[in-house]
Order: structure tokens, then sequence, then C-alpha cells
């Protein structure tokens, strides 16, 4: 977990408001995971020559060049960030352990700070989240598609124009691709999705001879799209306007997280902007994948991801140039946004 096993950090919320109510206390706690060795460096230059200032909990390396000064934020999501460490903490919490993931109006009433400043920090941490994991899946593996978003006939003219456009068909949904490793003997079963501009064969195979070890057993539904997969895979495929389970075929696991993640943008945020689905997409397989490890171990996990990345709030709101987290596969989310 990169915290040998002799450090304690907590093991419940109410515990988690305790350990994080000592300013020190949660310092030396966000140090030991930023730098779990302990060899603490500067994050400009990398040198490991830096002098800690105790009244100012903060470095200052002893090579010379802009930014000597640095503190256990530097080089993390955190970044520039005017929040406390506690709240940071907290808000880190909820996220990976909200099954449904948290509004950020609960975030911004929990913790005191402004409904705005609460959906950027959850952004944020959505991106530490996100695994970014090149492994490829092995065993018994389900593909299924999905698509998210509001139904276009609910929405007002001037707001279905401006997020699917005019000439869409009234489809307006963001299409996404999950892959799903079953569990066996010795874990439980793991997702990847990522966001697809459309369900064509030239779309679809790519990324699951990419995602798949060659040989697998792989079930789908029968989409023309899935058509050719047996030149790689024991390809199963189940026929959903017959049935959805023909011996060992189906795609039931990916239904299940389909249904999780759909609850989570219906049922939490209610409504989101297509371009941003991916973050929410990441947090979810996040959720989903650790769901056998204790609240506390999620946590760890979740800050352990938060170094070597940063999303600025421009990035965030439009400036796709400066879009960050997209390797996971999930750039087509951006690639036209209408919005």
């Amino acid at each position: 977990m990169g915290m040998n096993a002799k450090t304690t950090y907590p093991k419940t919320l109410v515990e988690a408001i305790r350990y994080f109510s000592d300013a020190d206390v949660t310092h030396d706690f966000f140090v030991k995971i930023r730098w779990p060795h302990g060899q603490i460096c500067c994050p400009h230059c990398g040198d490991v020559n830096v002098k800690f200032l105790a009244k100012y909990r903060r470095w200052e390396c002893k090579n010379k060049h802009p930014k000597r000064q640095f503190t256990v934020k530097v080089g993390t999501i955190m970044e520039d960030s005017p929040l406390s460490l506690d709240k940071w903490a907290v808000a880190f919490w909820l996220e990976a352990n909200a099954k449904n993931s948290i509004s950020s109006y609960e975030i911004h009433r929990a913790l005191g700070i402004t409904q705005k400043s609460a959906w950027f920090m959850q952004h944020r941490i959505r991106l530490a989240m996100q695994s970014g994991s090149f492994t490829k899946l092995s065993g018994e593996i389900e593909v299924d598609e999905s698509y998210i978003g509001g139904l276009a006939r609910n929405m007002h003219k001037n707001v279905r124009e401006r997020k699917i456009g005019k000439n869409t068909g009234g489809y307006g949904k963001t299409g996404v691709l999950g892959i799903l490793q079953r569990s066996n003997e010795k874990q439980c079963s793991k997702v990847i999705a990522e966001i697809i501009p459309d369900v064509k064969r030239d779309t679809l195979r790519p990324i699951i001879w990419k995602r798949v070890e060659p040989g697998c057993e792989v079930s789908t539904d029968a989409l023309a799209g899935y058509i050719g997969l047996s030149d790689e895979f024991i390809h199963g495929v189940v026929d959903h306007a017959v049935e959805y389970v023909n011996g060992n075929v189906h795609t039931n696991g990916l239904e299940n997280f389909w249904s999780l993640f759909k609850r989570c943008i219906k049922g939490t945020h209610v409504s989101i902007e297509p371009f941003h689905t991916f973050r929410y997409l990441d947090a979810e397989c996040f959720r989903f994948n650790n769901r056998e490890n204790t609240d506390g171990e999620r946590f760890v996990m979740a800050m352990q991801g938060a170094a070597g990345k940063r999303l600025t709030y421009k990035a965030l709101t439009g400036n796709l140039e400066e879009l960050p987290g997209l390797g996971g596969g999930n750039a087509a989310a951006v690639a036209n946004p209408a919005n």
C-alpha cells in the first residue's frame, strides 16, 4: 500500500475526523503518503538536499533555482490549493468510499467551503483515482457497451442543442465500452471502461485487443461491432432479444456495473456535462475494483494516486489543450465537445 505495515491510519470516518483534527499529525500523514520511503526530494529538481522550515511546514531546496521552497502539496493534485490538508483528507475519504459517489453540495456543506471549490476539489480527486493501468485482463471476460446521459426528450430545446447538437437523432448520450474480468479464486472481478465515439467494429475491436490477453473466453451480446473477435478470442455471444444467459456466456457482471454507475450519475449527480463523463467513470471503476478493501485502505490508495498529477481550473472548465488525465483511453470524451 505504500505505507509500511507499522504505519497506522484511520479505519472509519469517525476515526479519520479525530485523526486529522491535529494539524501536525495531518501534515505528517500526508508526508508519509507523498514520500513513503522517507526520502523527501525537491519536486522541481529532484534533489534530496532539502531543509525543513518547521514554522511554515515547508521545505527549501539548497540548489539555486526558482521555487526553491515547496510544501507537501506541490507536485500533486492539491498544488496551489488554499484549502487545508484536513479538508482534503475528509474529501478524499468521502469520494473514495461513497458507493454512489457524493454530491459537491454535500462536500460544500460538510467542509464549509463553496460549492464551486467542492466541485473542483472532487474532480481533482477523481483524477487521483484514475488507475492508468496497462495490464491486460485475462481469464473469463465480459464486454458490453452502454450509454450515459439524460433523455433528450426531457431537455429544454436550448439545453438539448447545447449538449447534443441539433442533428443527432435525439439520442444525445455518451457511449461507453466496459470490459470485465470475472472473479476467480485469487481476486474479485475487475472492470475497465472507456468513452467511445461509436459502436462500430473498427472502434470496438482495437480496444478489446489492447485490453484483453489473446485466447481468453470473451462473452458479448449480439452487437455487430463484436463480429470478428473469434479471430483472437474464444468468443461467446448471447442474443438479448432471446435470452440473457446461455450457459457460461453472459454479460451480467457488466450489467451490474452499469447499474451502479447510472445510479451514481442519475441518483447523486443528477446531471453532468458529457465531456466530464470519463472522470466520473474513472472514479466508479476505482470504487468497484477496490470494493473488497476497507474504507481506510481505499482512502489511502486514492491518496497515493495524488502525486505526479495536476488539473487546473482552466483546463477543467474547457481549455482542452491543457486537459490531463486522458491516458486511460478516455480522450474521446473531449474530442468533439458540443457544450
